[in-house]
């Protein structure tokens, strides 16, 4: 599984190697430390509630893939925006500090 975090022209790829034994915090201050070097913080922005549902969204297909990853976009989730897009892909975006928007995209491994 494959996480792309975008903000402005930037990005960071991260890898998920086990979706189901994610070390949360590790990706948090990855991606912490990817927005602190834009000068971006992200007090108020639930990275650690989204990165797992977006995780179980598309690994979770227990219920028939798409479908999860389809009832968290319907569902929603705080201030993110959510889309689903076909292959198993979900979006994420948020707005953050200074009008800026960030992206969350993850990519299943299938």
């Amino acid at each position: 599984m494959l996480l792309d975090v975008s903000l402005d022209n930037d990005s960071l790829s991260i890898d998920i190697d086990d979706p189901f034994h994610i070390d949360i915090d590790a990706l948090l201050n990855r991606i912490e430390a990817f927005t602190s070097s834009k000068n971006i913080t992200l007090n108020g922005v639930d990275i650690k509630g989204i990165i797992p549902k977006m995780i179980r969204g598309i690994a979770g297909c227990e219920g028939g893939c798409p479908s999860d990853a389809k009832s968290l976009v319907r569902k929603g989730f705080k201030n993110f925006e959510l889309k689903y897009v076909e292959g198993g892909i979900l979006s994420a975006q948020v707005g953050v500090e200074e009008g800026k928007v960030l992206h969350l995209k993850m990519f299943p491994d299938f």
